[in-house]
Parts: structure tokens; sequence; C-alpha cells
């Protein structure tokens, strides 16, 4: 069963917003990663999102799109990410871990083979930036047959009418872009996104969280205090990338 559900549930009895954070899987390489990763739930992570390295990320600004290049210039692989999260796994039970990346990696892969081994390395949930729920079909199935949950993403421009099909089969949390364009251009305005977290709310209990927009430690300690007004918004994301 994925660890991302009792954790979100600890989170809120603690009443506090939870930090997940980034960090690209192989940069700038295996053994520093691994490093990486054993030291963040020590350091405060509630969840850790796990880069997939490509070269290709349109979704991602400069630093995350140079350090994939780079992780992938020293030879990591899907196949080394996955050695890194059961490593993890070895050390760490209880931490959420949650793969983040694109379809064209799991696609070369093999979505069902993809699915089957991060489950067994001891991932809890998978982010595919650019799989659109209509087309979920390609990856929803295999996760669900795998116990890992499939996140989406809900955007500004993610209307009324469009949030139902965003959710569909959604679990874990609902993973909120909280800026139009890339990480790490601009930061985001509090009162918009607290605005769009009512509105979602509207449309689910699942844990929500905000990325994208949040670039410093001061602007995730502003987002914290006034995320506990929102009696459902269970978590905070941090988009400083490591």
């Amino acid at each position: 069963m994925s660890r991302l559900a009792p954790r979100f549930a600890a989170l809120k009895q603690e009443g506090r917003a939870g930090l997940v954070t980034y960090v690209m899987a192989g940069d700038p390489d295996a053994a520093t990663t691994a490093k990486i990763l054993a030291g963040l739930p020590v350091a405060g992570a509630d969840v850790i999102e796990l880069g997939m390295p490509f070269s290709d990320p349109m979704a991602d600004g400069p630093a995350i799109q140079a350090a994939g290049l780079r992780a992938l210039a020293g030879g990591m692989t899907l196949k080394g990410t996955l050695d890194l999260v059961r490593g993890f796994r070895a050390k760490d039970s209880a931490t959420p871990i949650v793969l983040m990346g694109y379809f064209n990696v799991l696609f070369a892969y093999g979505v069902d083979r993809f699915m089957r081994d991060a489950s067994t390395a001891g991932a809890d949930g998978v982010i595919i930036v650019d799989l659109p729920p209509e087309e979920s079909a390609e990856a929803a199935p295999q996760a669900a047959a795998n116990g890992l949950d499939l996140i989406r993403l809900a955007t500004p421009t993610s209307d009324d009418k469009r949030l139902p099909r965003i959710l569909e089969g959604a679990s874990g949390f609902l993973y909120y872009v909280s800026i139009l364009g890339i990480t790490g251009t601009r930061s985001v305005d509090d009162r918009a996104v607290k605005e769009a977290v009512k509105r979602l709310r509207r449309h689910t209990q699942l844990p929500i969280a905000v990325g994208f927009g949040i670039k410093t430690p001061e602007a995730a300690a502003t987002r914290a205090l006034f995320e506990k007004a929102w009696a459902r918004a269970d978590i905070r994301i941090s988009s400083s990338r490591l």
C-alpha cells in the first residue's frame, strides 16, 4: 500500500503543512543522489520527489534541464533511478517516494514493466507530467494494479468543467501547478493560490500540493503559515529544486 495516505493523515493530525522536496536522480552522480536521499527525511522532508532524467523536460526550467542532462551524461538510466529507490527503501521504510518525469521515459522502458519494477523497488506514486487524463489508459490501470498512486496535475487554466476529468482516477494527492510556464521562472501570487486551492477543494478531498512557484525558504515558510488556515489543503510542495 502507498505510504502517501498515512503520511498525509499524520500531517493533518499534527496540524501542519508538509514539505515535498525534489532531487534529480543521478545528478551529479548516483552515489551523491543516494546520500541526498538519505539526508532529506532527517532535514525535514515529508515526501520525496525523485526526478527521472529526460533529455527534453518541457515543463522544467534551466536548472532542472541542466540537472537532467548532467545525470544522463553521467550514465543515469531509469533502471538506475529505480535502484536508487531500492537502496533508499532498504534503510527508510516510512518516507514516501514519488517518481516524477515524462511519458517518453516510461514508454521506452515499457509501461507495464515500469509500474511493476517501481512498486517492487519501493516507490509509492508517479507523476507523469505530459500524460493528459484522456491518455491515462496508457498508465492508470498498470499503476493501480501495482499499488502506485497516479498523481494528477491541475493548473490555473483548469476550470470547473475540466477538473472532474483531471480528478477521475487520481490518487495520492492533487498537484497544483501554481504558475503558467516552466519551473524556476517566477514566484507565485499568494492570493491567487489561496483562491485556487479553495476552488480545488470543492472538487476533491485529496490532499492538495502546490508547486512550481516556491523558490526560496522564505516563500515556503510564508505559504506554510496561511496553509494552516485551509482546513483541507494538506501539504505545501516546494519547487526549489536540488
